[in-house]
């Protein structure tokens, strides 16, 4: 199988005519029109590499590499007509990989693209579908949760900030952060929602199971540590 690629571009013709030229190369192909949903399939992790435009709807190419790059570390070529030393720059010194200017040759852009996918670090090993922290089992194929075998109902926005905050165990995450990834970028409500949020989850495994997993550190955030 081959590397996934990741186009966000809002040139509906000519993502069409990369997406075409990258497929008879081998790779696979996934398109975003706008940086909002290119943002959101590109922190999935599921890609080997991302072309990002930066003139975009909703959110720029620049803002969607900032906000990529405080998560993962992904191949990143940008693609943009603005040709000045200022743009690129900007674009290398926030995380970019590459850089290339439109009108490109594909052959240009398939160079890159290769050039980019040799420096990748190399590939940990697939990850598990299972989360874990102490007895907590979470199965994120199956949306199921359980401590100690015994199971735990919870909402998909409960499931959802467990969910992030194991895949970060042992980091403290902000409530910046937990809104942007389980709410969304675009959340309009009540600020203390994390911490709302956090209660119910202590009040369905810390509190029913006896044990503390969900830690919080004043001022900054929430953190799961084994105990």
């Amino acid at each position: 199988m081959g590397e996934r690629i990741l186009l966000v571009e809002d040139e509906e013709k000519l993502a069409r005519m990369v997406e075409l030229e990258l497929k008879y190369e081998g790779y696979e192909v996934e398109k975003a029109f706008d940086g909002r949903t290119g943002l959101e399939r590109a922190l999935s992790g599921e890609f080997d590499l991302i072309l990002l435009d930066i003139m975009l709807p909703a959110l720029s190419g620049m803002e969607v590499l900032r906000r990529l790059r405080r998560e993962q570390q992904t191949p990143v070529i940008m693609l943009t007509a603005r040709d000045t030393v200022v743009d690129k720059v900007t674009g290398l010194d926030m995380g970019a990989d590459d850089y290339i200017t439109k009108p490109f040759a594909i052959e240009e852009l398939l160079a890159r693209i290769r050039a980019a996918l040799r420096k990748r670090p190399a590939q940990a090993a697939a990850p598990t579908n299972r989360l874990c922290a102490g007895p907590l089992v979470m199965d994120t194929d199956r949306h199921e949760v359980e401590v100690d075998g015994q199971g735990v109902e919870l909402t998909r926005r409960e499931f959802d900030l467990l969910r992030y905050l194991l895949e970060n165990k042992e980091k403290v995450i902000s409530r910046e952060s937990l809104l942007d990834h389980v709410w969304g970028f675009d959340f309009v409500g009540e600020t203390n929602a994390v911490d709302v949020y956090i209660r119910f989850l202590r009040a369905k495994i810390d509190e029913r199971f006896g044990i503390k997993l969900i830690h919080t550190v004043r001022g900054v955030g929430y953190v799961i540590r084994e105990e």
